[in-house]
């Protein structure tokens, strides 16, 4: 049984239940524990950072220095809290003097950061230390036909890591396939969803999401699949919205990869909560030649 530090991040409470449900899920069936974070924190989202640096800073390494009391490496399945916990953990192991002013502040919680922990997307977790030849064992209902956009979305491989492929990354299609899925050529795959542009400026992040929804739909995609809530709820949420501005006709499914893994893995749609969804993924599972387990 592999073990990890979970930190589930505020989207997995509420807006993205479904991820976190379809996550434990999958990961128990993969052999693969999460231990939960105890009074874990917001790691300041996406404006954060740009508003106090330093107090980021702190918020993040507060979720890592509790992740170190665990003696476990920490996971992050949405996409903002594991890059703000990666280039935390990375800056306060290259600057002293940064990490002497943050642990300053986190001993009013008798924490401290020494920088022992490795910080994961959830995406790494089953790519690489579950493995998809394990994956591929463990399927018992493949999706078949299922012709899959894997969609990585701009922050986990962006800013470059390490000796990352961030040009034609393949370990999310690659999970695709373990689970039997048909994975699409999709060239969009690593572009902006628009994150909060909406707020600012609603027709241009509205073209972001028709452009990727548009690329996804002629490429011949039954479901885009996606490990962040953030680009879930774009993707999903603003399709009347985009076909309102454009006078397009988009009713494309989007799914957490770990609803589509959970059901090839032979979990039952409703532990997954699949159904909850605006765009329901129905006439997309018709196309799957060995019809999933039903609630």
């Amino acid at each position: 049984m592999k073990k990890f530090a979970y930190f589930p991040g505020c989207s997995l409470e509420k807006m993205a239940l479904s991820y976190h449900k379809s996550t434990i899920e999958s990961a128990r069936k993969l052999g693969v524990e999460f231990e939960e974070l105890d009074d874990w924190n917001c790691c300041g989202a996406t404006a954060y950072f740009h508003v106090d640096e330093l107090l980021a800073y702190t918020l993040c390494a507060r979720n890592l220095a509790l992740a170190e009391k665990t003696n476990l490496d920490m996971v992050a399945p949405c996409a903002a809290c594991y890059k703000n916990s990666y280039f935390t953990n990375d800056a306060l192991k290259k600057d002293p003097d940064l990490a002497e002013h943050i642990n300053f502040a986190l001993e009013e919680d008798n924490l401290h950061f020494t920088g022992k922990v490795t910080v994961k997307h959830l995406l790494e977790v089953f790519a690489q230390d579950v493995g998809v030849d394990e994956i591929k064992a463990k399927t018992t209902r493949p999706l078949e036909g299922l012709r899959v956009a894997a969609y990585y979305g701009c922050q986990v491989l962006r800013p470059r890591k390490d000796h990352e492929d961030v040009e034609q990354p393949h370990f999310f299609e690659d999970i695709m396939s373990a689970a039997g899925a048909e994975p699409i050529d999709f060239p969009e795959k690593l572009l902006c969803c628009s994150g909060s542009l909406i707020i600012t400026n609603r027709h241009a992040a509205l073209s972001m999401v028709r452009n990727l929804l548009q690329s996804a739909a002629q490429r011949g995609a039954a479901v885009i699949a996606t490990a962040c809530p953030m680009c879930q709820v774009n993707l999903e949420c603003y399709q009347k919205q985009v076909n309102q501005e454009f006078g397009t006709d988009f009713n494309m499914p989007v799914l957490y990869f770990t609803q589509l893994l959970g059901l090839a893995l032979g979990i039952t749609p409703k532990r997954l909560r699949i159904g909850s969804e605006l765009v329901l993924p129905t006439p997309a599972f018709s196309r799957v030649r060995r019809t999933p387990a039903t609630p």
